[in-house]
C-alpha cells in the first residue's frame, strides 16, 4: 500500500473517530452532565418530599429528650430527622453531633431544602441541636419550650446566634 493511501485511511478512520467521540452516532450514550442532571432531580425531588413529610407530621409529633419512639411519635430533634429522612431510603445516625459529621458541608448562604441545619441551644459552641432547611430562610424541628412541644417551622435568622453549620446528606 502506497503512502497516499495509508494517508487516506488514517483520514477517514480520524473522522469516524471524531463523529463517535462528538456523539453523533446513532447509539450514543447519555453524557455525565445527563446523569448529573438526573441525579439533581432525584434529589431535589428526596428533599421535597422530606420537606413534604416533615411539615405532615406537625401537630402529631411530640418531643422528648433522648427518645427514638416512631410507633407514638415521639422523637428528640436528631431522632425526628432520622424518621423523616428515613421514609426516602437515607440513613442517618442518632443524635444532632452525629448527624453534623454526616454529608457534606454547606455554607449558611448555599442552603437548599432537605439540608440539615445545626445549633447550639444550650452549651455555647456545641452542636445539640438539628433542623431540616425547607427554604426561603426557614427551617422545621422538633422542640420543646414554654408554648410549643412538637414540630415548629421557625426563621433562620431567629437562631443566627446559635446557627453552627449545615450538612447536605442528599
Amino acid at each position: 500500500m502506497n503512502f497516499a493511501n495509508r494517508l487516506k485511511k488514517i483520514a477517514i478512520g480520524t473522522a469516524c473517530f471524531a463523529i463517535l467521540a462528538t456523539g453523533a452516532g446513532a447509539w450514543e450514550q447519555p453524557s455525565a452532565h445527563a446523569a448529573s442532571v438526573s441525579a439533581s432531580a432525584t434529589s431535589a425531588q428526596k428533599a421535597n418530599a422530606i420537606v413534604s413529610a416533615a411539615k405532615q407530621l406537625k401537630g402529631k409529633v411530640k418531643y422528648k429528650f433522648g427518645v427514638n419512639n416512631p410507633a407514638k411519635l415521639i422523637f428528640d430533634c436528631s431522632s425526628f430527622t432520622k424518621y423523616v429522612f428515613a421514609k426516602q431510603g437515607v440513613s442517618l445516625k442518632w443524635g444532632s453531633q452525629a448527624q453534623s459529621k454526616q454529608g457534606v458541608y454547606v455554607s449558611k448562604s448555599n442552603l437548599k431544602a432537605g439540608d440539615l441545619v445545626f445549633f447550639s441551644v444550650s452549651k455555647p459552641g456545641k452542636v445539640n441541636h438539628v433542623g431540616i432547611y425547607i427554604g426561603n430562610g426557614q427551617f422545621i424541628h422538633n422542640t420543646i419550650g414554654s408554648n410549643v412541644n412538637g414540630i415548629i417551622i421557625s426563621k433562620l435568622s431567629s437562631y443566627s446566634k446559635r446557627y453552627i453549620t449545615a450538612r447536605r446528606v442528599l
